[in-house]
Order: structure tokens, then C-alpha cells, then sequence
């Protein structure tokens, strides 16, 4: 898994672009949640789909890029949550135990 970190409010416009050519998925995790770390654990060991570009972020310590993303999609913040972002706008979410990556890719359409 070749994560790019998310760490600013204007890596948003670079995520909203890329998902023009391919999905993109955002995983949001908390590092103090056993639960999330089994999400991104669980993540980490499936294979990635070529055409699938998946970002990172630490939201205890980039909160605020974390409430810009549920601004900006209109999707209520949880943790751990995984977003797919296709042409602006998140076609896709799931959070805790339902963070699967088959289901990443079967939403994503790839």
C-alpha cells in the first residue's frame, strides 16, 4: 500500500482533480482506535487495485482536514471512514468494521 498522506486543507483540490481520471479513496484514521488501526491493518494487506489512488490521513492530528472533507462531501465525519471520490464528489462510504477493500472497489468501479 502506497499511501499519500493528506496533511492540508489544499491537497483538496489535488484529490478532487485526480478523481477526474480514476477513483480516489481517502481513509481516515485515528491513531488512538484500536478499531481503526484493524481498518487500516486490514487495508494494508489486501491488494490494491491498479487505478485506485488511496490517501491518508491522521486525523488526530489534521482535524481540520478532516471536518473540510466531510464539509466539502457532505458526509458526516466518523472514524475510522473511508471516502471514494470520483469526479468531486464521494460516491462511496464506510466506516469501522464495514472498511473492506473489496467493497472499495467494487463501489469505486474498477
Amino acid at each position: 500500500m502506497n499511501w499519500k498522506t493528506l496533511t492540508s486543507e489544499e491537497q483538496l483540490s489535488e484529490v478532487n482533480a485526480a478523481s477526474a481520471h480514476q477513483p480516489v479513496a481517502i481513509f481516515k484514521h485515528s491513531t488512538r482506535c484500536s478499531i481503526s488501526s484493524m481498518a487500516k491493518a486490514r487495508l494494508e494487506r489486501s491488494a490494491v487495485p491498479e487505478g485506485l489512488t488511496f490517501y491518508y490521513l491522521d486525523l488526530i492530528s489534521y482535524r481540520p482536514v478532516s471536518n473540510k472533507i466531510a464539509e466539502m462531501y457532505r458526509i458526516p465525519h466518523e472514524s475510522p471512514q473511508v471516502l471514494v471520490i470520483r469526479n468531486g464528489e464521494c460516491i462511496y462510504n464506510e466506516s469501522h468494521s464495514g472498511i473492506l477493500m473489496d467493497e472499495i472497489v467494487s463501489q469505486s468501479g474498477l
